[in-house]
This record gives structure tokens, C-alpha cells and sequence, in this order.
């Protein structure tokens, strides 16, 4: 028989309320032997806590889900108990005593929902979102993903290929039949061709949703004593980085996740750009020019006093950065003469600062999530569309060759959707995805 599995599903104490999450076919059992008779389902009954000896433990509310109907599939209980660390030890090692319970794994709810189909594996990767959402973004993101917005998406897109496949079988079956007019098979390729479509512009926007899920990563880049180390502890409204005149101080990337217009950007610092024989500033400088590399956003610093000072040759930047002039405190005549684009700020009295924040939003309303969007989230996401388009394409591509082959490619292409949302075999996967979830969800 399947265990039983127990944890604490809320947050670490001590907190004004615990809640201890149960499931397994020992359930009813143990809420019979903790708090005696079983409450109705899904209704809410306030009662004693004991052990299995009859010692009062503890008093709260008790809520009993029977299964199939519940988040695993299986019988659910769950204990809202005081939320002090006595209570919770008392509580858990009760349960530890009962025959057939044990402590639950990370994220071995949830595993048991999938695998009782209560959700799927896009569904299970938009909860582990969820619950690691800093920005509304995010939020919104994750909790559509978790509500069924992508696998319903992909199993629409799966289930017009088994059409089409059936009308090729048809074609197959059937080509002998007089009342059959002409090859069925023949009708669904421009179906299939708009389907890649669809995909392909559905794949054009994973960037998107990963920006969204991991963060718009900004580099800042330039000269030593810039103000890089100055800008960023201006923009996180604390003391990040060191700032000192010597130049050189930051050797390493050092990063801040801000949250700008509802969404999640990560700031780095880098090390100043210049020529130096000294090898760990050259791997700073190294590690600068490659965060420059695949940052979203890059902000170039210029020094508005010494605009001259340490000139820095950027021909290796990209060339869509955004040219931004620090240190304007110190400079007594107008800055409005900069060419188009750049901006200049003062770290110190935050001059322009709020311009510049304006200009890194409005980069990110392109990053809007609406109501009704589902975007590939996960590079695996990515790999797997990018499969079945280009197995479509060779069915759609290779006329010449038998309908039976180019029915096997739609069937690959079926495959790869599946694998996203865990319909097909994936068991290599699992172990990966659920460890990234907490103990108790």
C-alpha cells in the first residue's frame, strides 16, 4: 500500500498559523486516531489536536478533502494548527508515530497530482512559479500557466495533428471506396501549414516568458569610477556595491532584483573597462563585456564632467544600449544638449533617475502579460516547439515522399507537444522539476 505522506505546508514558524498537509490512504485513519470522528467533507471543524496515547497536543481547525476530488487525487487532510514551533513538533511527531506515515518529499504533493492527472506538467511548472512570484508579472504569468493556459494551448494544437492524421489513415484505409471523391490527405496540409504558423509565432515570444519568469537583466558598463557602483545602490536605495575612488574596486558581477512597473529586473554591476595588466581585473573586465553580452538591456556610463576621462573603446557592446551620463551634480551648465536618447543622472542627488527608470519601463511594457497570453516559459518549452516545427515542416516540405512517412512526422510532432505538458513518457524529467519545489507543497 502507498504511504501516507505529512508536512508542513505553510511557512516556517512561528507564525499565527500552521497548517500541516496530509495525504494517502491512511488519511481518514489518522484524522480519526489525532481528532477524532471525521469531519464532512470540505467543511471546516474546529477540535482537539492528541496523540495516539490521548494527550492534548494542540486545538485548531480540521478539513478533510476525499479523494479523487482533492489537489493529489488521494484522501487529504489538512491541520490548522497555533503556529509555534512546540505546537508543530508536537503535531508532526504524532503523526510520525501512526503505521504507514512518513515525512512527504519536496514537492511529492504535487507529484501526486500529476501523476493522478489532476494537473499537468506545464500546469505543475506554473505552481512552482507561483509560489516564487516577486512582481505582478510574474504573478499573472505563472498563475495562468498554473490554471491550464498552456496545456490547453498545446492539446488543442495536438489534437488538430491526430485530425489530420486521421484523415491521412482515412486516405489509407479507404482509397478503394467509390464514395470517397478524391485524397482526403491532401485537404489537411494547409491546415498543417497554418498550424506552423502558429507555433512559430507562439515560439517567437518565449523570450518573453522567460524575461518575465527570471528577470530583464540590465549591465552596467563603462570606464572605472563612472558611478556604476554609485548608480546601482542609487537604484536599489541601499548600500550594494562599495564605492571608492580607487579604481578597479569591483572585480565581480554584482547583482540587484528590483522591481520596476510590476516586473522583475536584475541589475549588475560591473567591473570598469580598460586596458590593465593585472589578470584578475582583466577577468573582471572579461566577465563585464560577456554580462554586456547577454544582458536585455545594456546602460553605457559616461562620465558628464570628464566626458573625455578614460575613454573606453565600445565597439564590443551591443549596438541597442542606452547611453547614460552620471555624475550631473558636478556640471553647472544645461544638459539638455545631449544627443537624442542618452540621459544624465546624478547617483548622488537622483537627478534624471526617475527619467531613467521611465525609460527601462517603457522596455518592459513590451513584456505585458494579458489576460488570455501563454508563453513558453522554460528553454525545454522552446526545444521541444522548435521539434515539432520542424517536424511539421518536413511533412509539409517533403511531397514527394510516401503519405505513411510524412504521417510519422506528424505524429513526432504530436510527441514533442506531449512532452511539454507531460502526456508522453518524461519520467527522466520529473525528478528535476518537483525538486525545485518546497517540502509540504
Amino acid at each position: 500500500m502507498r504511504d501516507t505522506i505529512y508536512a508542513l505546508s505553510s511557512g516556517h514558524p512561528p507564525a499565527g498559523v500552521a497548517i500541516i498537509r496530509i495525504s494517502g490512504p491512511g488519511v481518514r485513519f489518522g484524522l480519526e486516531t489525532v481528532s477524532g470522528p471525521i469531519p464532512e467533507p470540505r467543511r471546516v471543524k474546529l477540535t482537539d489536536i492528541r496523540d495516539a496515547s490521548g494527550c492534548l497536543l494542540d486545538q485548531g481547525l480540521v478539513v478533510f478533502f476525499p479523494g479523487p476530488h482533492s489537489f493529489t487525487g488521494e484522501d487529504v487532510a489538512e491541520l490548522q494548527i497555533h503556529g509555534s514551533r512546540a505546537s508543530i513538533s508536537a503535531v508532526l511527531g504524532a503523526l510520525s508515530g501512526l503505521p504507514g506515515f512518513r515525512p512527504a518529499e519536496a514537492g511529492e504533493f504535487t507529484r501526486r497530482a500529476f501523476e493522478a492527472g489532476r494537473i499537468d506538467l506545464t500546469a505543475v511548472e506554473g505552481l512552482s512559479d507561483l509560489i516564487r512570484a516577486e512582481t505582478e508579472s510574474q504573478r499573472k504569468q505563472a498563475l495562468g500557466q498554473a490554471n491550464g493556459g498552456l496545456r490547453e494551448l498545446y492539446e488543442g494544437w495536438a489534437t488538430r495533428l491526430t485530425y489530420a492524421r486521421a484523415m491521412i489513415e482515412a486516405d489509407i484505409d479507404f482509397s478503394d471506396e467509390d464514395d470517397i471523391p478524391g485524397s482526403v490527405a491532401d485537404q489537411i496540409w494547409p491546415e498543417v501549414k497554418h498550424l506552423i504558423g502558429e507555433i512559430t509565432d507562439h515560439l517567437a515570444r518565449a523570450r518573453n516568458g522567460e524575461i518575465v519568469r527570471s528577470g530583464f537583466r540590465i549591465a552596467l558598463v563603462g570606464p572605472p569610477n563612472v558611478g556604476k557602483s554609485s548608480l546601482l545602490n542609487c537604484l536599489a536605495q541601499r548600500d550594494v556595491a562599495i564605492v571608492s575612488d580607487v579604481p578597479g574596486t569591483t572585480r565581480d558581477i554584482i547583482e540587484v532584483r528590483l522591481d520596476i512597473g510590476g516586473h522583475l529586473v536584475v541589475v549588475m554591476d560591473t567591473a570598469g573597462i580598460r586596458e590593465s595588466e593585472d589578470q584578475i581585473e582583466l577577468e573582471g573586465v572579461r566577465r563585464s563585456l560577456m554580462a554586456a553580452d547577454t544582458a536585455d538591456l545594456v546602460l553605457e556610463l559616461r562620465n558628464l564632467y570628464h566626458p573625455t576621462e578614460h575613454p573606453m573603446d565600445d565597439s564590443a557592446l551591443p549596438a541597442d544600449r542606452l547611453v547614460v551620463w552620471t555624475k550631473s551634480d558636478l556640471v553647472d551648465s544645461d544638459v539638455s544638449n545631449l544627443p537624442d536618447g542618452d540621459i544624465a543622472v546624478s547617483s548622488k542627488t537622483g537627478r534624471g533617475v526617475e527619467m531613467l527608470i521611465g525609460c527601462i519601463s517603457n522596455r518592459l511594457s513590451n513584456l505585458d502579460i494579458g489576460e488570455s497570453d501563454a508563453l513558453p516559459t522554460r528553454e525545454r518549452h522552446s526545444l521541444l516547439l522548435s521539434d515539432s516545427i520542424r517536424e511539421l515542416q518536413i511533412a509539409v516540405d517533403q511531397c514527394d515522399d510516401p503519405i505513411e512517412i510524412r504521417s510519422e512526422h506528424l505524429r513526432n510532432a504530436a510527441i514533442s507537444l506531449g512532452e511539454i505538458t507531460g502526456s508522453v513518457d518524461v519520467e527522466q524529467l520529473l525528478g528535476v522539476i518537483f525538486s525545485e519545489f518546497c517540502v509540504g507543497k
